[in-house]
C-alpha cells in the first residue's frame, strides 16, 4: 500500500475509535454511588474560578476599544496570525501557584477550576499535541503542573475548565463568519475531537487526581449530546470519581445553565452570571460569576462588585443549595489584580467566623425570609438553622415565621462562649432574643437548633401536566410534612377541616379553582394553595384544501431588537424547507426568518409548545400568540399552551438574530406526543 492510502486508513480508524468510545470503566453507577462521588463538591459550597491566557496581554484593549475580554480574538476580529503573536509576549514571572492557592483557601474556598484551555485554543499546560501553549511562551513553565502541586500541598481540590470550542484548531468547525482568509476545506471535525480527547488525556493522567472537569463552548452546531456523552465516559474512564458539568453534552438552556432531558450528560448545571431565584430540590448546581464585568483580565474594567455583595451572594446560593464559582482574571504578570486580592481577603475575614453556616449545608427549608437567608445541617434528632440575617431587627427581636418545631438551643455563631439565646414562640414563629447590633454588618449568622426535621408552614403543592383541558384533567396535590393531614376544595374557597380529604389525584371535567391546606390535630398549620385549571374548546381544524409537505420559509437581513413585521419587509430568499431551522441562513449575525404553514395534530386536546431561541423569537397558531419568546437574550426556552382539534392548524414562527451566539429549536408535546422538535411528517403548506 502507499503511504497515503495507510495515513488514510490510520485517520479512519483513529476517528472511528474517537467518536465512538465508550469506557468499559464508567459504568452507571447507584444513586448512593452517585451521591458519594458528588458529596465533596455539595459539602465545598464555594470555589475560585480563574480565566487566564493570552487574552490578559492585550488586556482587554484593542485598537482603541477598551470593553474586550476572554473573548478579544473574536470579539475584536483578530486575524490568527497577529492573535499568535501574543504567544512571544506571555511571560507571567510574577506568578507562583503556591500563594494563588493561599488566597483561595483563606477566602474559604474548596476548590479551584482553571482554564487549561480556553475557546482561543491557547493551552496552560505542556502539552505534546500542540505548539500553542504554555512552552512555547517564554515562560517555559508548566502553569497546571505547578498550581496541582500546591494545591496538593494546601488541601485544595484542583479542577481544570476545557474549552469544547477551538478557534486555533484546524479541524475545529465551524470557522469563525469573519474569518475569511481561513478555508474550512479540508477540516474534519472528528479529528477534531480526538485531538482534544488526546489533550484531555494528558490532563487526566498528569496532574493527579482532579476534583472538576468544567467544560464550556459547546453550543455550536457541531457538537450534540452524543458527543457529549460519549466524552462524559471518555473522562471517567481515567478518573472515576472526578465530576462533569452540564455543558460537556449540548442541553444547556443558555445562561440558566440547567440541561433539559433526564438523558442530558453531566453532573450539575451551571447558571451563569445568575443566582435562581428559588432552590431547586433534587438538582446539583452552581453560579458562576465574575468579580466584575469580564472573566478575563481587563485593565480598564473598574465595575467591581463589593464585598458585602459577594458575600451575601454566597449566603444566598448556599440557602438554595447550589455552589459559588466565583472568578478571576489574572494579570499577564501573573498576578490576581488587587481589587480581586482585597474582596478575597474581606470574604475570607467573614467566612473564618462563618465557614460552617456555607460548607456542608443543605438548602433553606423557608421559601422566603424578609430578613435574610438560612442553611441546614442535620444534627443527631434534629435541626441546625444557620440565620444568615442581612436586615439586623432594631427592637432585638428576631423572628422566625412559620416554623412549629420545638426549639433546643441558639447562639451567635461570632460569639466563641456560644452564649445561649432566649427563644419564645408566638403563634407559628420562633422569636429569637438577639443583642441591639449584630456582630456583622454585612451577615450576622444565628445558629437555631430544633427539633426534628423542619416542619414550615408551607401549603401542599397542587401540579398537573397543564393548567388547561378539555375532556378530563388529573391533578395531584402533595406535601412532604409529616403527621399532616390535606384538604381540598374545588371553589375557590379556604378549605376546613370538614373540607373533603386528599386521598389521591383528584380527577377535573370542569373548570375549577382547587385549593389545598394542610391540617394537624383538627387545626390548620398552613396557608391555602391555590390553582386554577380551565376545561376550553379545542380550536378547530382548517378543511377543503391541498396541502404539500414542508413549510414556507423567508430569510431576512436587517438589525433589530425586537422581532420585526415581516409582512413589511422584503425578503432576501424565500422558499421551502423540510423542518423549522437555521440552515439555510446566508450569515451568522443580522438576520431573521419567518415560517409559515400548518402543522398537523393527531388528536383533539391540548399541546404545549416549546421555543428556546437566541435571541428573540414568537410561535403563532392561527392568529394566537401561543409563545412568545422576543428580545435580546441568550439561548432560552419559553412554553405555551392551546387546545387543538385533530387536523391542519396554521403555524407561524419568528426569529432574528442581532449579534453572538444563535440558535432556533420549536418543539411540541401532548397526546401520546413526548416533548420533541417538530418534525418533518407534521409540517406542510398550500
Amino acid at each position: 500500500m502507499t503511504g497515503k492510502i495507510v495515513r488514510q486508513i490510520f485517520w479512519v480508524v483513529m476517528i472511528f475509535a474517537a467518536v465512538t468510545s465508550v469506557s468499559l470503566f464508567a459504568q452507571a453507577e447507584t444513586q448512593a454511588q452517585h451521591d458519594a462521588r458528588m458529596q465533596w463538591w455539595r459539602d465545598a459550597r464555594f470555589g475560585l474560578f480563574i480565566h487566564w491566557g493570552l487574552y490578559a496581554i492585550p488586556a482587554g484593549e484593542w485598537k482603541g476599544k477598551t470593553n474586550y475580554g476572554e473573548w478579544i480574538r473574536h470579539s475584536a476580529q483578530i486575524p490568527i496570525d497577529v492573535y499568535d503573536k501574543f504567544v512571544g509576549q506571555f511571560n507571567p514571572v510574577k506568578f507562583h501557584a503556591d500563594e494563588w492557592v493561599s488566597l483561595a483557601k483563606d477566602a474559604g474556598m474548596k476548590y479551584i477550576v482553571i482554564t487549561s484551555k480556553h475557546h482561543d485554543g491557547f493551552c496552560l499546560f505542556d502539552s505534546k499535541y500542540t505548539d500553542f501553549d504554555v512552552m512555547s511562551t517564554p515562560f517555559k513553565r508548566d502553569i497546571l503542573k505547578e498550581l496541582s502541586e500546591a494545591c496538593r500541598k494546601q488541601g485544595i481540590r484542583l479542577c481544570f475548565y476545557h474549552s469544547i470550542m477551538d478557534w486555533h484548531h484546524p479541524d475545529y468547525l465551524p470557522r469563525r463568519d469573519w474569518e475569511k482568509d481561513r478555508s474550512a476545506a479540508g477540516a474534519v471535525f472528528d479529528r477534531y475531537v480526538l485531538h482534544m480527547k488526546n489533550q484531555l488525556k494528558e490532563l487526566l493522567t498528569n496532574y493527579g487526581p482532579l476534583g472538576v472537569l468544567w467544560f464550556d463552548g459547546e453550543w455550536e452546531s457541531t457538537w450534540n449530546e452524543t458527543y457529549g456523552r460519549d466524552l462524559y465516559q471518555y473522562v471517567r474512564s481515567f478518573q472515576p470519581d472526578i465530576i462533569i458539568n452540564n455543558r460537556v453534552g449540548a442541553s444547556r438552556s443558555g445562561m440558566e445553565g440547567f440541561s433539559q432531558g433526564k438523558e442530558s450528560a453531566g453532573d450539575f448545571g451551571t447558571p451563569e452570571q445568575q443566582i435562581p431565584a428559588t432552590g431547586l430540590p433534587g438538582v446539583d448546581w452552581e453560579t458562576c460569576m465574575t468579580m466584575n464585568n469580564n472573566w478575563g483580565y481587563n485593565s480598564h474594567d473598574k465595575n467591581w462588585k463589593s464585598a458585602k455583595d459577594l458575600i451575601r451572594m454566597l449566603a444566598d446560593i448556599a440557602s438554595k443549595g447550589g455552589n459559588f464559582l466565583l472568578n478571576i482574571g489574572p494579570t499577564s504578570e501573573g498576578v490576581f489584580p488587587p481589587e480581586s486580592v482585597e474582596r478575597l481577603r474581606e470574604i475570607g475575614k467573614w467566612m473564618k467566623t462563618n465557614s460552617e453556616s456555607i460548607c456542608a449545608t443543605q438548602a433553606s427549608p423557608f421559601k422566603k425570609l424578609e430578613w435574610g437567608r438560612v442553611t441546614q445541617k442535620s444534627i443527631g434528632g434534629g435541626t441546625r438553622l444557620y440565620l444568615h440575617v442581612f436586615n439586623w431587627p432594631a427592637e432585638g427581636k428576631l423572628v422566625v415565621p412559620g416554623i412549629f418545631n420545638k426549639a433546643k438551643l441558639a447562639y451567635l455563631v461570632a460569639d466563641s462562649k456560644k452564649a445561649a439565646l432566649k427563644v419564645s414562640r408566638k403563634e407559628d414563629s420562633l422569636v429569637v432574643e438577639v443583642p441591639k447590633q449584630g456582630p456583622d454588618s454585612v451577615d450576622s449568622v444565628v445558629v437555631l437548633d430544633v427539633e426534628g426535621k423542619p416542619d414550615i408552614n408551607d401549603p401542599p403543592e397542587i401540579k398537573s401536566e397543564f393548567d388547561i383541558f378539555t375532556d378530563a384533567l388529573e391533578v395531584t396535590i402533595a406535601s412532604g410534612r409529616e403527621n399532616i393531614e390535606v384538604r381540598y376544595t374545588l371553589d375557590g374557597s379556604a378549605p376546613l377541616i370538614s373540607s373533603p380529604l386528599v386521598k389521591g389525584p383528584l380527577r377535573l371535567t370542569d373548570t375549577s379553582v382547587v385549593s389545598a391546606r394542610c391540617f394537624r390535630d383538627r387545626k390548620p398549620v398552613s396557608g391555602t394553595a391555590q390553582a386554577r385549571f380551565a376545561k376550553v374548546k379545542p380550536r378547530p381544524a382548517e378543511q377543503g384544501f391541498v396541502v404539500k409537505p414542508g413549510i414556507l420559509s423567508a430569510y431576512y437581513q436587517g438589525e433589530w431588537d425586537r422581532v420585526p413585521d415581516f409582512s413589511k419587509l422584503k425578503p432576501v430568499r424565500s422558499g421551502v424547507c423540510s423542518v423549522l431551522d437555521l440552515s439555510s441562513r446566508k450569515r451568522k449575525e443580522y438576520y431573521g426568518f419567518e415560517f409559515a404553514g400548518y402543522i398537523k395534530v393527531p388528536k383533539d386536546g391540548v399541546y404545549a409548545f416549546y421555543v428556546e431561541s437566541d435571541d428573540g423569537s414568537r410561535l403563532y397558531i392561527g392568529d394566537v400568540l401561543v409563545v412568545d419568546n422576543d428580545g435580546l437574550h441568550g439561548m432560552t426556552e419559553k412554553r405555551g399552551l392551546i387546545a387543538l382539534a385533530s387536523g391542519l392548524h396554521p403555524i407561524r414562527a419568528c426569529y432574528f438574530n442581532k449579534t453572538g451566539g444563535e440558535g432556533l429549536t420549536v418543539s411540541y408535546q401532548g397526546q401520546g406526543i413526548a416533548k420533541q422538535p417538530i418534525p418533518e411528517a407534521a409540517l406542510f403548506h398550500k
